[in-house]
């Protein structure tokens, strides 16, 4: 993946071009697609390193979009931003249910967006490798590792681990989550949170994170030995 290369996905023609007018000001390099099957294509033979994508699209729509890009490995590591009017909180959900890593409410203002793009780049910290009983978190491959077999993680996924193992047993609420994970200016909602924290117990065990109502969650290293 290169980080310069951005697919932007959406059936409005007139966001499109503003998008992509914006991303080669800044040096970027944007591919633009009008709907899925075109986005599809253009990420396979591209592999971008950042999908900006729309929800309400006539045929496939983001959702099941951003599920197809998720599968592909030429994609399945790419930082999905989802463009939609739409705000309910379920829209939401689904979108990171599906597998996205961003969420941004149009109208997009560009500024905003290119402020976002940078700091996706400068996002991932380089701390130390992170051991745990048989738990491995290996930041310069931006893997984890459980009894030296490899754990699929998504980027929040593995930023979030990341964040809760490197301070052991420090109850972390969701605003800190939300504030350190997904930027002070992202909307979000506090149950984005408790979603990724769901998926990262499915993937690594239950018992490594500790839950505290009203608190936050936790990580306690003796729990995996």
């Amino acid at each position: 993946m290169q980080w310069r290369k951005v697919l932007v996905v959406d059936d409005e023609p007139d966001m499109l071009e503003i998008l992509g007018y914006n991303l080669r000001q800044e040096g970027y390099e944007p591919l633009l697609a009008s709907d899925g099957k075109e986005a599809l294509a253009l990420a396979k033979t591209h592999q971008p390193a950042t999908i900006l994508l729309d929800i309400m699209m006539p045929g496939m729509d983001g959702i099941e979009l951003c599920k197809r890009l998720r599968a592909m490995p030429e994609t399945r590591d790419s930082f999905i931003v989802f463009l939609t009017a739409r705000s309910e909180e379920y829209v939401e959900m689904a979108g990171f249910e599906a597998g996205a890593d961003d969420f941004l409410v149009k109208p997009i203002r560009p500024r905003a967006l290119l402020s976002r793009l940078k700091a996706l780049e400068r996002r991932l910290t380089t701390p130390q490798r992170i051991e745990a009983g048989p738990l491995r978190l290996e930041p310069d491959e931006y893997a984890v590792y459980k009894n030296n077999q490899p754990i699929p993680l998504s980027k929040k996924e593995f930023e979030l681990l990341a964040t809760l193992m490197s301070r052991p047993y420090k109850y972390f609420s969701r605003e800190m989550l939300l504030e350190r994970i997904w930027g002070p200016d992202t909307y979000v909602i506090p149950r984005t949170v408790d979603v990724h924290i769901r998926k990262i117990r499915e993937k690594i065990g239950s018992e490594y994170i500790e839950t505290l109502k009203g608190v936050g969650y936790r990580f306690v290293p003796e729990a995996v030995v």
